[in-house]
């Protein structure tokens, strides 16, 4: 590799929680690793955290998320804020990473994409997001219960949520906002046997409470009807332009396939969280990232040599282990010092 690059095991794309557990175990099993990160991101949006066992409701995402990269930086772990424009495989099969213009490319072993996606945002007028304006039914359905709950689309999936949210409350409108809905004949007979009121005028104006949440809606009709929050079903944007340079397999739903493990369908290039199938969950994905930190780990580490390797070149010497690096070596050092004091 030339001079203006820099070398890791694994280099992983993306901070959000997937990522930065991915990074957690693949440095503390002794693999050097690079997190590349933009910023931004579904969790850093969050104003406050749900459903993560031991992280109380006080804690925002962008708190969550710093924590995080503190901890993995501790380990000994690199964390890089910029925006890799490409990645490739070279004839030596190590991938190279391309970031900013000036700054030197990054080549590793093994690719984690965790790069999330984007929800598709409606058309404003539209409360703050975590003040009304929501994006996970699992994490955020508790916090309306006997609460006015709107749901806003028209496909299946805007459906399907408008009728779960009635497991907790008794109040839920299904926003359509002008346009013709293209949930199929039999999930209209589904719907239209709920008490959910399918609202079909365009929502032109917004009003807030003085706590800053989401008051309710004006419809064009001249109608105003009071809300807590709700959720838009519009889709998800899926940030796969390098799963896609790398020739990745995906679904038909556009998420990147993946194995148990994270493992897709190109050698040494997992994904991880929001990029894959599943729940879009913190938990899962940090679930997700352990396993395929795990999973790397199993194929980067040098020892035990298998009786195959022993044969064709005898056996290890002490002076060849450990194989950490020494840059892990002393972070390693560092961290078990200040745990001392």
């Amino acid at each position: 590799m030339t001079d203006s690059s820099r070398e890791y095991e694994v280099a992983v794309v993306g901070g959000g929680p997937a990522g930065l557990t991915t990074a957690l175990y693949t440095t503390r099993l002794a693999h050097d690793t690079v997190v590349v990160n933009r910023g931004g991101g579904r969790a850093a949006m969050m104003a406050d955290t749900h459903n993560v066992i031991g992280v109380t409701e006080d804690v925002s995402g962008k708190e969550l998320l710093r924590t995080a990269r503190e901890q993995i930086q501790r380990y000994g772990a690199d964390y890089v804020k910029d925006f890799v424009e490409s990645v490739e495989r070279g004839a030596d099969g190590r991938f190279r990473l391309s970031t900013g213009e000036e700054d030197p490319d990054l080549v590793a072993d093994r690719v984690v994409l965790a790069t999330g996606f984007n929800d598709v945002r409606p058309d404003p007028p539209l409360p703050p997001t975590g003040r009304g304006l929501h994006w996970c039914l699992h994490c955020d359905a508790y916090m309306f219960v006997d609460e006015p709950v709107y749901v806003m689309g028209t496909g299946e999936s805007a459906a399907h949520v408008a009728m779960i949210m009635l497991n907790f409350t008794d109040e839920v409108d299904l926003l359509t906002r002008g346009d013709d809905p293209e949930w199929s004949d039999e999930t209209d007979r589904q719907l239209r046997a709920h008490p959910v009121e399918i609202v079909e005028d365009e929502v032109v104006g917004m009003e807030k409470g003085d706590d800053g949440w989401l008051a309710g809606f004006e419809f064009e009709d001249g109608t105003f009807r009071e809300y807590r929050g709700g959720f838009p079903m519009y889709g998800s944007d899926y940030n796969a332009e390098l799963a896609d340079q790398l020739g990745c397999e995906r679904t038909d739903d556009g998420n990147v396939a993946v194995g148990e493990a994270g493992e897709t369908s190109v050698s040494g290039v997992y994904a991880v969280g929001d990029l894959t199938p599943g729940h879009n969950q913190i938990p899962v994905a940090m679930g997700e990232g352990a396993k395929a930190g795990i999973d790397i780990h199993y194929g980067l580490r040098e020892f035990p040599k298998s009786v195959e390797e022993i044969e064709a070149e005898g056996g290890v010497s002490a002076d060849e282990v450990p194989s950490i690096s020494e840059e892990l070596r002393e972070a390693a050092r560092e961290f078990r010092a200040a745990g001392d004091d």
